[in-house]
């Protein structure tokens, strides 16, 4: 890629974020509320999905569970993507649509909040997490692109990027991604040590 194609492309990236910025900035309002309600009352933030989506949900649950900017107390996340034992054993026994759908089961509570995260929204395994987690009364989230797919009418808060773009996509799901994080930091950055 030549000059002029890394300025292009970094052009398209800051178009998004700015149709991010006008477009969804009271959807992550909206989302950040409901994420300090939960980790103030003591709840969990389950985070879940694929590829690349699996590699933020990781990333985010970090940011949670250690820091992102201050020093506080932990707050408590999982990434439904990190235990390799689990997801072979549901693969294998389950299907692997069912591999988060059963650990929201086991480790989702009613007040909790689960972050769907899919470029396209048409994760069978997001969608099914997503699912068992209304069923069991957690607050349920999803970033995607665009268009949405069927989490945008399955889930309490729908994020969706303006963009059909898997890279700009991911992108700015990182942006909102530390977003959230800051929120919740913010919410229990008083309890520091």
């Amino acid at each position: 890629m030549d000059i002029d194609g890394i300025r292009e492309s970094m052009t398209e990236t800051v178009r998004v974020l700015e149709r991010l910025r006008d477009e969804t900035a009271p959807a992550v309002a909206a989302v950040s509320e409901e994420l300090v309600r939960c980790v103030t009352a003591g709840g969990r933030i389950l985070v879940c999905g694929n590829g690349g989506s699996a590699a933020d949900s990781q990333h985010m649950a970090t940011e949670l569970t250690v820091r992102f900017r201050k020093q506080r107390r932990a707050i408590s996340a999982l990434a439904l993507t990190v235990d390799s034992s689990v997801l072979t054993a549901a693969s294998n026994d389950l299907g692997f649509a069912k591999v988060f759908s059963r650990q929201v089961e086991a480790h989702g509570k009613a007040g909790d909040v689960l972050i769907a995260i899919s470029t396209s929204g048409n994760s069978p395994n997001v969608v099914e997490a997503v699912r068992e987690a209304r069923v069991r009364g957690l607050v349920t989230v999803a970033l995607t692109g665009a268009a949405g797919g069927a989490l945008a009418s399955e889930v309490d808060h729908w994020i969706g990027v303006p963009s059909e773009e898997t890279p700009q996509i991911q992108e700015a799901h990182l942006v909102v991604e530390h977003l959230l994080c800051e929120a919740m930091e913010d919410a229990v950055a008083e309890d520091a040590p």
